[in-house]
Parts: structure tokens; C-alpha cells; sequence
């Protein structure tokens, strides 16, 4: 082996670990942000009880802007950080929970729904992304459970095949169909959030035409 040969196989090396480090990171990071994501969701009557008893309307304004501006910031940041379910081959090659992909699905479809819809005033829109939230957040706690946290103790038996089962490297076809539908469906949302947007500006911008 000569010198190139050797810095290559050492940066492809580096280049492959520090990419498989980070992507554990995230997966064990992502946890903490799906319980903040529902934590901050469900504190929602907690923060309106709060504002009558702020004496100046410009503090209670500004709890609430705080509020919201730090809960939607909640799940964009979880999103991002689970866009690495849709790719297939990262799927294959880390062990992670399966249905990760499902759940970035509920987090952009939350976003989606927000971007159309007030949802802290309209009563049906709550109600959808909350089901949304929990339904997301199930879809990778439970895997992460039974799945990853369990191979270390259930290697054989029933739960060792639930294990494998949940986990990604170890259940590949499956896991890269899911990514597949994963990525389909955010690709389908993100056109609809596009084509919603564009309207939007377009009928900003002709009104005042309209009004003249």
C-alpha cells in the first residue's frame, strides 16, 4: 500500500466514523426532543391560565409569543434532526427504531397543518396535532424501547425477535421500504406547503391591484 492509498483508506475511515457518530447522536438525542415536543405541547392550558395574571398586556403578549415561538421551535428542530430516517441507506447501516420515519411524517404534517391553519384558535386543527404529536412520538419511543433498548438483554427468544424486528440494521427490508414511504409522503406535504405558500403570495400581491 502506498502513501495515497494509506490517507485515503484513513480519511474514508474518519470520514465514515465521524458520519456514524453523528447519526447515533441524533438517534439518542431525538428521545429527549419527542418528550419536550409533547411536554411543550401539553403545557399549552397551563400557559393561558397564566396570562390573566400578568398586570401589563405587554409582559402577557410576550409570554405567549415565547411560548409558541419555543414549542414550534421544539419540533423543527426534531424534524431536522429525523430527516435521517428517509434515507435508506442510513437506515441499513445504523441500528435505529424503525418507524422513525413514520414519526418525522407526524412532525412535518404538524408543521404542514400549522402553516394552513391556526391551530391554537381553531378547536378541530388542536385536536389533529395533538393526535399527530402522540401518534409520532409513539412510533419512535416504542421502538427505541422494545427495540434498541432491548437487544442488549433479549438477544434470543420472543423478545429478541421483537428486538431484531424493531430495529433497523437488523430488519432491512422493511426498514428501507418505510424510509422509502417516509421520504414519499414528506416529498408529497413539502409540494402541498410549496404550492400553499405561492397562493398565498400571489394573492397578497394582487389585492392591492384588486382594492384600486
Amino acid at each position: 500500500m502506498n502513501p495515497d492509498q494509506l490517507t485515503q483508506g484513513i480519511t474514508n475511515a474518519i470520514t465514515a466514523g465521524g458520519e456514524q457518530m453523528l447519526e447515533n447522536t441524533l438517534a439518542v438525542m431525538l428521545p429527549v426532543l419527542w418528550l419536550a415536543v409533547i411536554a411543550l405541547h401539553l403545557a399549552r392550558p397551563y400557559m393561558l391560565h397564566m396570562i390573566p395574571r400578568f398586570t401589563l398586556r405587554l409582559a402577557a403578549d410576550i409570554w405567549w409569543i415565547l411560548y409558541v415561538a419555543l414549542r414550534d421551535l421544539v419540533i423543527v428542530l426534531t424534524f431536522m434532526f429525523s430527516i435521517m430516517f428517509l434515507f435508506p441507506d442510513v437506515t441499513v447501516a445504523d441500528p435505529l427504531p424503525i418507524t422513525g420515519g413514520l414519526a418525522a411524517v407526524c412532525l412535518f404534517a404538524v408543521l404542514v397543518i400549522k402553516l394552513v391553519r391556526d391551530v391554537d384558535e381553531d378547536r378541530r386543527m388542536f385536536v389533529l396535532t395533538s393526535n399527530l404529536l402522540g401518534f409520532g412520538a409513539l412510533l419512535y419511543l416504542i421502538p427505541t424501547v422494545l427495540g434498541l433498548q432491548a437487544t442488549g438483554t433479549a438477544s434470543s427468544g420472543f423478545w429478541g425477535r421483537v428486538a431484531n424486528g424493531l430495529t433497523t440494521s437488523t430488519n432491512p427490508t422493511v426498514a428501507v421500504a418505510l424510509a422509502w414511504f417516509s421520504a414519499a409522503a414528506v416529498t408529497a406535504l413539502g409540494i402541498y406547503a410549496v404550492v400553499y405558500s405561492t397562493k398565498q403570495t400571489t394573492t397578497t400581491r394582487v389585492r392591492p391591484d384588486i382594492a384600486a
